[in-house]
């Protein structure tokens, strides 16, 4: 077994539900990724998202001097439990521990590892906060293709995926780019009550729910949140691949806080800012601000 092989095992030892390698020359794929997200910028459909135009989002080698190939993997963040009809909705990205903390970790376990077989070789650890093309790279590292609501889609897990990478100046055998398998379906567009799917594989961020609920800072809304107080799942609830795909993580750290569950938006309305400070601990929902949950609920 190479090494490339060995060190997809002991990320899937390490609670990965997916993991692929790449070669961070990139392919003609990725040239037309790169190509789709200037059009994207061009277009404003990054809204106040400014950090999408950092030019280290296309130059991988700015990220890690010398890099050679990179680790893509998926944490699988489907869980068995569902919110209650009537309640405050939360994405299900956000039920669990911080995910940026939870990749990270097991990431940087996974350097370590790389570091003990090719002890002159360097690695940096990426997460979503970093200027990288995530979804394009892990496409490249095979673990599944960009869907039509732009989200990465596995053949195994849907879209229930929350990405992380290992960069490394390790030269690793790189393993086959994933194929799209969308077809002729389009059930993601529809499902999208603002429209912000404007066609397929294009999301405009100015009228998307999740990031006005997560993003948008200013006191008032322009789109409506159709009960969404943190984030969206509509296009991905929608997906025939996590409908059939969707496999429950029983991982302790992905589970999700009971008051999501179960808590109405007027209970969620009247905490202070001590209650959101507990009750968001090492979540990543902090990013949402008591003034913007504030907001979120008084727009449901």
């Amino acid at each position: 077994m190479d090494l490339a092989e060995q060190l997809k095992q002991q990320a899937i030892a390490q609670g990965f539900a997916v993991a692929g390698v790449a070669a961070t020359a990139g392919s003609e794929r990725l040239a037309l990724r790169n190509a789709a997200l200037e059009r994207w910028l061009a277009a404003g459909y990054q809204a106040d998202m400014a950090w999408m135009n950092n030019p280290k989002r296309r130059q991988v080698e700015q990220l890690l001097p010398g890099v050679r190939s990179l680790l893509a993997v998926g944490l699988n963040y489907y869980v068995e439990q569902q919110q209650q009809v009537g309640v405050a909705r939360i994405a299900r990205y956000g039920w669990g521990r911080d995910y940026h903390r939870v990749i990270e970790q097991r990431l940087k376990r996974l350097g370590r590892w790389l570091e003990q077989q090719q002890p002159d070789c360097h690695w940096r650890v990426c997460v979503d906060t970093a200027p990288l093309l995530d979804k394009a790279w892990a496409e490249e590292a095979g673990i599944g293709w960009i869907g039509k609501n732009g989200n990465l889609i596995s053949k195994s897990h849907g879209s229930w995926l929350l990405l992380g990478h290992l960069l490394t100046t390790v030269e690793l055998t790189p393993s086959n780019p994933a194929s799209p398998l969308c077809g002729s379906c389009s059930a993601c567009l529809p499902a999208c009550p603002t429209g912000a799917i404007t066609e397929p594989f294009v999301v405009d961020s100015r009228r998307c729910i999740a990031f006005h609920t997560i993003e948008n800072r200013n006191a008032e809304l322009p789109i409506a949140l159709h009960g969404w107080i943190a984030g969206c799942d509509l296009c991905q609830e929608a997906c025939p691949w996590n409908q059939k795909q969707a496999h429950a993580n029983e991982d302790p750290e992905l589970q999700p806080r009971q008051w999501m569950l179960q808590s109405k938006p007027a209970e969620l309305l009247n905490w202070d800012a001590s209650q959101w400070d507990q009750a968001l601990r090492s979540s990543a929902l902090r990013r949402i601000k008591p003034h913007m949950w504030r907001r979120n609920l008084g727009c449901l």
